[in-house]
């Protein structure tokens, strides 16, 4: 389902955002063009977009176009990031496709994530506000930290859960974060506001990422438009596998050790078994459950009950869909 069916209050924004992102990917190389239009076409969530959309309308935002300026760059930011990673997983399908890497080759994607970059940097100087700039340069950086971390942690068994969280607070939850902060910077919200802002998108990042990680072992390909065990199959000790690594017995955790060093996938239906029998996806979910608790309970300092209570309906909606959701 669309983000705009989803959140029908949101519909003329996000479709302003839409004509915004494909007007700024514009380029005269063709190439590039090619590419972008390729994978922007391949859909997504829109979360980070819909992130900061939500919390700048919630907060009363009275501006023309900033937040449709800014929401398109947080997503062209995250699709650079989902380009180059392709690239270092050497993945094949996202999005239910072919990934950008596999249909034109790895030179084209690095550097048009880096076009994607640039780009993003170019708008949100229209911005004029340093405010912002420090937000998503701050935000840009940690992300590409998160990428470093998540290589180191590649490939080793011995990952435990507090390494692992890091990369994902880095990695994948610092743009839901910068998203949130940015809707409240734009409304010249307070600093306690702002703060709540930014937790909530931290919180609710950590949630989606965490499900990922369920659903690379319970999804169908089909639904969640990757392959399921691509996450072994590329080394990654996700949170499912630390905890089989903690509770299995010496037999599993030896399955998992080997697998994970070599990132093979051929013993992946032992791993399942030893998953399910330890309880690894009821943990993360778990998990997942707890920040998801927690960013709701942010919106108690953000938006009291009865006010802008159909974005704060939507907000609420938010953690709920990030833990439940089957794609």
């Amino acid at each position: 389902m669309k983000p705009s069916e989803l959140f029908p209050i949101l519909a003329s924004d996000l479709a302003e955002t839409d004509r915004v992102i494909r007007q700024r990917l514009g380029s005269e190389v063709v190439l590039i063009n090619s590419i972008a239009d390729y994978i922007i076409g391949a859909g997504g969530k829109r979360m980070r977009p819909l992130l900061l959309l939500l919390f700048a309308r919630a907060l009363g935002y009275k501006g023309a176009s900033n937040h449709y300026l800014l929401a398109a760059v947080v997503e062209f930011i995250h699709t650079a990031t989902l380009l180059h990673d392709d690239v270092v997983d050497e993945s094949e399908l996202r999005r239910g496709r072919q990934t950008a890497n596999a249909a034109f080759g790895n030179p084209a994607s690095v550097l048009v994530g880096d076009f994607l970059y640039s780009r993003a940097f170019q708008m949100m100087v229209e911005v004029d506000d340093m405010r912002v700039m420090g937000v998503l340069a701050d935000a840009t950086n940690t992300i590409a930290e998160g990428e470093v971390l998540q290589l180191i942690n590649c490939n080793d068994p011995d990952t435990d859960e507090a390494r692992y969280m890091q990369v994902i607070r880095y990695k994948t939850a610092r743009l839901f974060e910068a998203a949130a902060r940015l809707g409240a910077i734009l409304c010249d919200a307070t600093p306690e506001v702002e703060t709540a802002a930014a937790e909530y998108g931290r919180r609710l990042g950590t949630a989606f990422q965490l499900i990922d990680d369920v659903l690379d072992y319970s999804g169908v390909t089909g639904d969640i438009g990757k392959n399921v065990g691509d996450d072994l199959r590329e080394g990654k000790p996700t949170l499912p596998l630390i905890h089989v690594m903690l509770r299995g017995d010496e037999t599993e955790r030896s399955l998992v050790r080997r697998a994970v060093e070599q990132g093979s996938t051929a013993d992946f239906d032992a791993i399942m078994a030893a998953i399910h029998r330890t309880g690894a996806l009821d943990y993360t979910r778990e998990r997942a459950a707890a920040e998801a608790a927690a960013a709701r309970a942010t919106l108690d300092t953000l938006l009291p009950d009865g006010s802008a209570s159909a974005h704060r309906d939507a907000l609420l909606y938010l953690t709920t869909y990030s833990i439940e959701r089957d794609r």
